[in-house]
């Protein structure tokens, strides 16, 4: 059984999708870049990244991804602009995206699912432990379920998944896993994991959400992978074999997360994101908050 001691320093951030539920803004715009208040919703994901002390962050790709490169990138021409004005606080936040991590980037090529695209950072990751972030999925910083799988995968070696407990009836909608309990109230043992199952087939009501730690043994996995629901290699296939035969890479946990998500993969709940994230902005809170009572108020 493989247990990984690695200091955990890389994450791999899958943007290949066409993000067709938001068309048509998302036509010549990558949907990762869509604002939530006034940040792409990519760079909330290389901060949650960076705050949990992963510095290497690989992007995967596909055609029309350019502009993730160049918000990621310094803007040389801009950032002279703003410093011809004198205005630092503008420049500071031009800044910020191109100071964050270290990015690399590589191309998926064909639209081949999840695991395919995990199966692209082999190169880059090698040996390594390493994290996997959906962009679909907002973590509250003020939540830090990255930090903590981090540790847990540190200690237990194997590989760790974020779980949420959803209605049983939303459990076709997520990966879902069976679990035993362990000594740790948030984390539990994965047993098995479906992707998308009936609810009547569901084995409980954790959910899958975008949060991986993955022990390199995955790929080996994933190579063998045949593709599975839809046409694709799963990694919810791949992370059902590790569970099921810990010998192949370690065991698979998983830690309970209670806090705060925002899913901006769901219009309505981008929708309800931008909202909630600009109620709490120092800055912007106060003043929307009136006018959203106002509004409530009025529709009522």
């Amino acid at each position: 059984m493989t247990q990984s001691r690695t200091r955990i320093s890389k994450a791999v951030i899958p943007a290949a999708g066409l993000g067709t539920r938001f068309l048509p803004a998302t036509k010549a715009t990558p949907k990762e870049m869509l604002p939530v208040v006034d940040k792409p919703a990519i760079q909330y994901v290389v901060e949650e990244a960076v705050t949990a002390g992963l510095s290497d962050v690989l992007m995967v790709t596909g055609r029309n991804k350019r502009p993730l490169e160049d918000h990621f990138d310094r803007n040389y021409e801009l950032e002279e602009a703003l410093t011809r004005k004198g205005d630092e606080t503008r420049l500071a936040r031009v800044q910020e995206s191109s100071d964050l991590a270290t990015m690399h980037y590589v191309r998926q090529g064909d639209p081949r699912g999840l695991g395919h695209a995990v199966l692209c950072a082999a190169p880059h990751v090698g040996d390594q432990p390493f994290a996997v972030l959906l962009g679909d999925d907002l973590i509250d910083a003020r939540d830090p379920l990255l930090a903590r799988m981090v540790d847990i995968q540190e200690r237990h070696g194997g590989s760790v998944i974020a779980l949420m407990e959803v209605d049983p009836a939303q459990i076709h909608l997520y990966g879902c896993a069976a679990v035993k309990p362990t000594v740790e109230d948030d984390v539990v043992q994965v047993t098995g994991l479906i992707e998308k199952p009936d609810p009547a087939d569901a084995p409980s009501n954790y959910a899958v959400i975008g949060r991986y730690v993955l022990d390199p043994a995955v790929f080996g996995v994933l190579r063998e992978t045949e593709p599975g629901r839809g046409g694709e290699i799963q990694l919810t296939d791949a992370l059902q074999a590790l569970a099921s035969s810990p010998d192949l890479g370690g065991p698979v946990h998983g830690v309970v997360f209670k806090g705060r998500r925002y899913d901006t993969g769901d219009r309505g709940d981008y929708l309800r994101a931008i909202v909630r994230l600009a109620c709490e902005r120092e800055d912007l809170g106060p003043e929307f908050r009136e006018w959203l009572r106002s509004y409530v108020t009025e529709e009522m």
